[in-house]
This record gives structure tokens, sequence and C-alpha cells, in this order.
């Protein structure tokens, strides 16, 4: 058995990854044919019908114009957020934008079908109804899985990546269901539902997948000055559109104001305790860039279930400070532990800018919940902010904090045992991943253009300019060849 998984890899995917993507994009085909349609504010006839009905004076109102702004937000962090935060690798940059777009491609179909399945089927018909709000639930899913891709960065095949977004949607949809439906909890930015479950889940694999000759590949797994400015995009668009992000699913009105106000102060707060920390980790008290790519979004994440919550702006500041500080001490210290004694190969770091700051935002959430007073919210108030009505009309706000934390405790089980469940899975040798001396490198998987050829000096001033002042025919500059 031991000789079964680690016989000598075959990474040729010229079969498996072309017949993954046919068959489950036609599978997409299918299954959307027979479930997906569209809402009754983007369907012609039933928002025609609805307009009539509620007596509409203007498409204004349509759903489409107060929640299309923030899914563009949440679809840009998606795509070029995560997607560039994983470019810091020398030699992986089109691995981590590259394979970033197909997770996330793939993803959010499954997740509209997954999603629909759980939240929004129809059993009289047997459809589902999507509108802009399912597009972003559906970007939300993915974020699940993109962030165990980032600890998994540079060690996996492309088919593997694909197997992983497949479980990862399911295991989501499940435990989203759970904690949002069964349970109740509130968890607007997705602390619980996405950055604990997404952390674990992708540590999970990566500590079933454990490699113990990757220091084979060691030259490669580091960054380069142009790679770690490339990161540095991804980090600022995730930083700037983070409190859309948390806000925007909330409620309309109140809600979604808070909740982009306590995730852009808690973002700002993480930022300081960040630089203060990694530069007291220096003896010339340097920064380290890994710390201001990563750390600095710990605000966000942790701000993510209490967002809409009354926490107050100096609570959003606290738990930004508490959390940059967390992050940025994962970083220095417990990633080396988890590698040294635990064997788990992080190579994002995602223990410590989505799994721990997830859960800390869980428990957060709890706390505040737990602590709300009618005198703060109103009487109508905290049936507005966590849902008291129906079935959970009678729910007290101590209650309501349990529900929290075991909302917590449920996205991390899910994560562990679901990212164990998977790795086994991946572990057999049929998916075409690198040899330990083969990751983090492109050259595996994509067509790598040649490095840049010396270039001859130019003798003429090249100047934008020179169109407009058809007397500049020559230049002032001049360079001496040798």
């Amino acid at each position: 058995m031991g000789n079964y998984f680690t016989h000598q890899r075959n990474t040729n995917v010229r079969v498996s990854l072309p017949a993954v993507c046919f068959v489950w994009q036609i599978a997409m085909i299918i299954l959307f044919g027979v479930f997906i349609r569209y809402d009754e504010e983007s369907d012609v006839r039933l928002w025609l019908e609805f307009v009539e009905h509620e007596n509409i004076t203007s498409d204004i109102e349509n759903d489409f114009y107060f929640r299309y702004p923030s899914f563009q937000d949440v679809h840009v962090m998606i795509f070029v957020g995560f997607g560039f935060l994983m470019t810091f690798l020398k030699r992986y940059s089109f691995g981590g934008v590259g394979f970033n777009f197909m997770i996330a491609s793939f993803g959010l179909q499954w997740a509209l079908l997954m999603q629909g399945w759980f939240h929004s089927l129809d059993l009289n018909t047997g459809k589902i109804s999507i509108g802009v709000e399912s597009l972003i639930n559906a970007d939300f899913c993915c974020a699940g899985s993109l962030i165990a891709y980032g600890a998994l960065l540079g060690k996996v095949s492309p088919v593997q990546l694909l197997v992983v977004t497949l479980f990862g949607i399911t295991l989501f949809a499940v435990e989203e269901y759970i904690i949002l439906s069964l349970l109740h909890c509130r968890d607007a930015g997705g602390s619980m539902v996405i950055h604990a479950f997404g952390g674990y889940y992708g540590l999970a694999i990566s500590w079933i997948l454990y490699r113990p000759n990757l220091r084979q590949s060691n030259r490669l797994n580091g960054s380069v000055y142009h790679s770690d400015v490339f990161a540095m995009i991804g980090t600022l668009f995730l930083w700037l559109f983070w409190p859309s992000f948390n806000s925007a699913i909330t409620d309309h009105g109140d809600g979604q104001h808070r909740a982009a106000i306590n995730t852009y102060l808690a973002l700002a707060s993480s930022v300081l305790t960040t630089v203060a920390i990694s530069s007291m980790s220096q003896k010339g008290g340097k920064l380290d860039m890994v710390h201001i790519q990563n750390a600095t979004l710990a605000g966000g994440v942790a701000m993510g279930t209490a967002a809409e919550f009354m926490i107050t702006p100096y609570g959003s500041l606290i738990v930004g400070f508490c959390s940059g500080i967390i992050s940025t001490f994962g970083y220095l210290f417990v990633t080396p532990f988890l590698d040294k004694y635990l064997k788990l190969q992080d190579t994002c770091g995602v223990h410590n800018l989505h799994a721990v700051p997830g859960m800390l935002g869980g428990f957060t959430g709890a706390i505040v919940a737990a602590a709300a007073t009618e005198g703060v919210y109103g009487s109508e108030g905290l049936k507005r902010v966590f849902d008291f009505e129906g079935d959970f009309k009678d729910r007290s706000v101590g209650t309501q904090g349990g529900f929290q934390a075991a909302g917590t405790c449920v996205a991390i089980a899910f994560g562990l045992v679901g990212g164990a469940i998977v790795g086994l899975i991946l572990k057999i040798p049929i998916w075409g991943d690198p040899a330990d001396d083969n990751c983090f490198d492109d050259e595996v998987y994509w067509e790598v253009p040649e490095e840049e050829e010396t270039i001859p000096p130019v003798l003429e001033y090249n100047n934008h300019m020179i169109h407009k002042h058809q007397e500049m025919t020559e230049s002032n500059f001049s360079v001496d060849q040798s």
C-alpha cells in the first residue's frame, strides 16, 4: 500500500483534465436545463406581474440595482483579489491566477445548484429560481474552495483542484444549511461558513497530502521582488472591497450600512498592528512582505460574523487590532511549528489569515449576540438583526449566542473531517500531481515563455511627443556601447 501511494508520479494531464472539464461542464448544462430558472425579478413575465401586483412605479426598485454593485465588488475579490494574492511564488504565478480562475468558474456553477437545492428549490415545480443575490452567494461558496487552494498551492494538479472544488462546494452547502437554517446563526460575512470552514478544509487536505521530501522544491518555494508586488495587488483589491463582501447580503438600509462601516474600521486597525508586529520581529525593524500581504486582511475575516451587529465602531477597531496581532504571530511562529511538528505544509498560511481569524470572528459574533440588549437594538431591532421570527420568535439573545458558538464548531468540524476524507481521495495516485522535487513550478502544467532575451540599447529617445514636434529628429540622450 505504501508503494502504491508513493510511486513515480506522471504529471501528463492531457487526457484527464480535458475529460473532467468537458464531462463536468456538460453535466452543468444538463442540470441547469432541468433545475435552474430566472426568479421573479429577472424573468420578464414574472417581473411585470410582480410590478402590477405590488403597484411598483419604477424598475429601479428591482433588487438588481441594490445588489449588483456589491456583486461586482465580491466578484472582483474572487477572481482578481484571491488570484493575485497567490502570485507570490517566484515560478507559480500562472498557476496562482489561472487555477484560481478555473476553480471559481466551475465552482460558481456547482454552487448555484447546491445552494439552490438547499435554499430555494420549489417543491411544487422542482425548479430553482436564481437572481443577483444567488450570484453573490455562489461567489461566497467558491471562496471556501479558493481558501483551501491556498494551503495546497503549488503541490497539486489541476484535476485535483477540480475534485477539491466539487467536494468543497458540496460540503459548504451542507454546513451552510445547518448553520444558517437549522441553527439559525447570523453570519453575513462568512467568518464561520466561509473562512473557518475553508481554512480548516484546506489544512486537513494538506495534512493528509503531506510530502516528507518537499524540501527538494525549496528553491522555488519563495518569492522574488516582482512576484511580491503582484501579490500585493491582490491584497489591495481584497482590502478595498472587503466591506462589500461582509455587507453584500445583509438587510437593506441600516444593516448593510453598519456592516460596511464595521469592516472598514476593522481592516484599518489590522494594518497598523500588522505593521507593528512585523517591524518588532526583525532586529533592524524591517517589514516582512508576507505579513503585509496577508495579516492586514485578518480584520475583514474576523469581522465577518459580527459585521451587521451593533458592535460599535470602537469594538470594530478592537477586533481588527487583535486579529492583526494574532495573524502576524501566526506567520512568525505557528506556521513553522505546524510544518515541523504536525507535518502540515501550508503554502499560503491560510491557518493564519482564514482559519484562526474565522474562528475568532465566529466566537466574537457569539459574544456580541449574547450581549445584545433591547436598550441598544430596540425591540424591533433585535427581531430584525437576529431574525427572531417564526420558529425562532421566542429565542433569547443568550441562546442565540450559544448557537452562534455552536455554528463555529460545526464549520470547523466540517472542514477538518471533510478535508481529511477528500485528502484520502486525492492521495490515490491517478490525478497527475507533481513529484516532491517538481512543486511550485508553472512548467509542470503550463506552457511558459522563454526568459526575456537581452535587447540592445536604443540610441534614440523614444518620446510620445515626437509626432507633435517633428523638429525633434535627434535625441539629446545617448548610450555608450562597449
